[in-house]
């Protein structure tokens, strides 16, 4: 972190040496531009030092009050650099003293009762306290081109809970989550990966928006809802992102046999 001593002697020490091998720094507890400017001026100064040619990336964590308050400046700091925003949900919830102890995870304290009605027993409703920031950063990397990636869930015990946190920030269009244990990986791919059902309908989109095209229409029906330019586009971002993955899936597989 930028607050510690240590800071410019591992950027200095680890690019020097492998700054070759860097696609990206993370930047951790960042508060405001400035602490972007900073790590961006010294990569700069230290990639003309070495001759390295290719320009590493940076990431940045939000993961505390004023990162929060901050997150637009913050997005706009370094277009040439900045690839994504991270939610630190630990630090964050340490920031702000929230009364939990769950690292990503949900609270019961974080709850309503039905209200109180003769001879009925109530209901309590779980929210979600964390909806608040994970929508906040997801907007912001939306507006200035930024990646949104969500953070740890730290009961690396409970998968049930870990994939119901990735599909939560999934849906509020989250490209990936972090995994602090190798059981996590599987299971964020699983979210992650479109689900072969929803592709399929994805391109029975397009291909009905295509037919709509030629026949003048700017909306249609399919399975008795309404599709029109915005579905495209969602459909759109949908392909490509399994467009990448499968691109990836190839590589991976070529790899091997390639250095073989």
């Amino acid at each position: 972190g930028l607050d510690t001593h240590w800071c410019y002697r591992d950027i200095v020490d680890v690019v020097e040496q492998a700054g070759r091998q860097l696609d990206t720094v993370v930047i951790p507890k960042v508060s405001g531009a400035g602490d972007v400017h900073l790590v961006a001026t010294l990569l700069t100064q230290i990639e003309e030092a070495m001759a390295i040619e290719r320009p590493i990336g940076l990431a940045v964590l939000i993961e505390t009050a004023i990162g929060m308050v901050n997150v637009d400046e913050i997005a706009q700091a370094c277009p040439e650099r900045m690839e994504a925003m991270i939610f630190g949900v630990a630090d964050y919830a340490a920031s702000i003293q929230s009364h939990t102890a769950s690292i990503g995870g949900v609270d019961e304290n974080y709850s309503v009762l039905t209200d109180a009605v003769e001879a009925a027993e109530r209901e309590r409703h779980w929210g979600d306290q964390w909806h608040y920031p994970l929508a906040r950063i997801a907007v912001t990397c939306r507006a200035h081109g930024l990646r949104p990636i969500d953070g740890p869930y730290g009961d690396f015990t409970d998968p049930e809970g870990y994939i119901a946190a990735a599909r939560r920030s999934a849906v509020l269009g989250y490209e990936g989550k972090w995994a602090i244990h190798p059981s996590q990986v599987e299971l964020a791919n699983e979210v992650f990966t479109p689900a072969p059902r929803l592709v399929e309908r994805t391109r029975r989109i397009v291909e009905a928006m295509r037919t709509a095209a030629t026949e003048g229409k700017g909306a249609v029906s399919l399975d008795g809802r309404l599709i029109d330019a915005a579905s495209i586009r969602m459909a759109e971002n949908l392909l490509a992102k399994l467009e990448q993955i499968e691109a990836r899936q190839t590589l991976d597989v070529v790899k091997p046999a390639a250095t073989a």
